[in-house]
């Protein structure tokens, strides 16, 4: 053999070698990478290849799938009643992907997870039944919520305090996920995105903005656990109105004839009294205010109910003034609906905090359970005196303060009113807030609720946190007492 054609062979085989090697490095350590690839048609086709399991509410389906003409995927799915459950179960779209509780559970409800499969499955690679996800979500509370939001934009949730289970939750304005779910939706779809109030963005876990005079019982709570005041009912050392600390800032009461000079916690929640609970904030400091602040959730990562939520934010690097004004959660405090239904279910459970959560289980298509989410996992919050105390207070914020639209014939509710700043020198509509807790003795049932009004189209003298917020938490703890 010649020079020449033994130096061919040789690179011949050297690129020979070359590919097998690539193969065996594709098939044997990248192929997971390339099979999960979202830009993988086959997982699309193996998704909608038979109908797709269900979430269910109340022992009821809210999705289905029907059967598709044309093309390679075979099913898509469909809601009953989209717009009511669309913060709930999000959307399954052959086109746009899955979210929320159909994105974080696709696996169970398309028949791709291994849990379903049965050794032969597991053999041939072939698709077992689909499961089924099982909410906590009572379906009175979600349409009280979402009926009384009405054309508000906006967002509530419903919690109860005992086992973290998510009664409700709505975001407004809403969508039907069934109209974005096949291939040929785009217009839906670009409508939906161009659409200026976001009805994509669930505004309950997802959209923290300032909770305003709502984060008054967080400073209030950190007053008490820090012994900064011995009871709700001793009187404070609080100027009307306060000047912030370093500043010649006046900050004053929204009722000027309030009587918030020197008031006690009980009063001051009453009233709303921003002197108080701004000066308060000041004297505990920023990093009491924020100890106590991460202690009901906020500044958390990871808080997964299983859906992640946005992370609601107490600020550091502050000077006094700009902590005083954290009392009164303004400057860079920050909230989801969801937190602030939080705070208000430590204090209805003793102080203690159950573990959130809208998933009750996981099944296969049979029933059998593949996970389970455990109720009442709670950590210490705050005292039981301190919790004891706060409720007492905000008994009277509902029976003759700023949150009487929230009473309940027979029932304990106590609550807090807010109304956050929004825009710069608060020139766009203020934010209505409200949060609140309900218990019904004579049955044993309670509910922690909290709802943000953003935008109702309501005059600015017209936002209160009693006039719009406080009506929808009521009808919704009313629907949860009677479930």
């Amino acid at each position: 053999m010649n020079k020449t054609i033994r130096r061919a062979s040789v690179f011949c085989l050297l690129m020979v070698l070359a590919l097998l090697v690539r193969a065996t490095w594709v098939q044997g350590y990248e192929a997971k990478a390339l099979a999960d690839d979202e830009h993988n048609r086959r997982n699309t086709i193996a998704r909608y290849a038979q109908p797709l399991g269900d979430i269910i509410v109340a022992g009821s389906p809210v999705t289905g799938s029907k059967g598709t003409t044309g093309g390679d995927l075979r099913y898509k799915r469909t809601y009953t009643r989209g717009e009511l459950y669309a913060a709930v179960t999000g959307y399954s779209s052959q086109a746009y992907g899955a979210t929320q509780l159909e994105g974080i559970h696709s696996d169970v409800l398309d028949g791709t997870d291994d849990r379903l499969k049965n050794p032969k499955d597991l053999v041939t690679g072939g698709q077992a039944k689909p499961g089924n996800v099982l909410t906590t979500i009572d379906p009175g509370v979600q349409k009280a919520a979402y009926e009384a939001l009405g054309d508000d934009k906006g967002a509530a949730v419903a919690i109860d305090p005992k086992t973290g289970r998510i009664l409700g939750m709505v975001s407004t304005p809403s969508y039907d996920p069934s109209k974005i779910s096949g291939t040929t939706d785009g217009d839906a779809w670009q409508r939906l995105l161009d659409d200026p109030d976001k009805p994509l963005v669930n505004r309950a876990l997802r959209q923290p903005l300032a909770p305003g005079s709502t984060f008054k019982l967080v400073v209030a709570a950190a007053g008490l656990e820090n012994g900064l005041y011995g009871s709700v009912d001793e009187r404070t050392d609080s100027p009307d109105p306060y000047t912030l600390p370093g500043t010649s800032t006046v900050l004053r009461n929204e009722n000027a004839s309030a009587p918030c000079e020197n008031a006690t916690l009980r009063t001051a929640l009453q009233y709303s009294c921003n002197n108080v609970f701004a000066k308060a904030a000041a004297d505990l400091g920023q990093d009491k205010v924020k100890e106590m602040a991460d202690a009901f959730g906020f500044d958390t990562e990871k808080l997964d109910v299983p859906v992640r939520a946005a992370q609601s934010v107490y600020p550091t690097g502050m000077d006094k003034a700009q902590t005083a004004l954290t009392g009164i959660g303004q400057f860079e405090v920050t909230a989801t609906p969801l937190q602030m239904a939080m705070v208000t279910s430590a204090l209805a459970n003793g102080g203690e905090l159950a573990a959130p959560h809208m998933v009750a289980s996981v099944t296969d298509g049979d029933g059998t359970v593949l996970e389970e989410t455990e109720d009442g996992d709670t950590k210490r919050v705050v005292q039981e005196r301190t919790a004891e105390q706060l409720r007492s207070a905000m008994v009277t914020v509902v029976e003759k303060g700023t949150g009487t639209n929230a009473r309940i014939a027979g029932a304990e509710v106590g609550g807090k009113t807010g109304t956050a700043q929004n825009g710069v020198d608060n020139s766009n509509t203020p934010y209505a807030w409200f949060t609140s807790y309900a218990k019904d003795d004579s049955s044993g049932k309670e509910v922690a609720v909290a709802v943000i009004v953003e935008d109702s189209g309501s005059a600015r003298s017209e936002v209160s946190g009693n006039g719009l917020a406080a009506p929808i938490a009521q009808k919704m703890m009313k629907a949860a007492l009677e479930r």
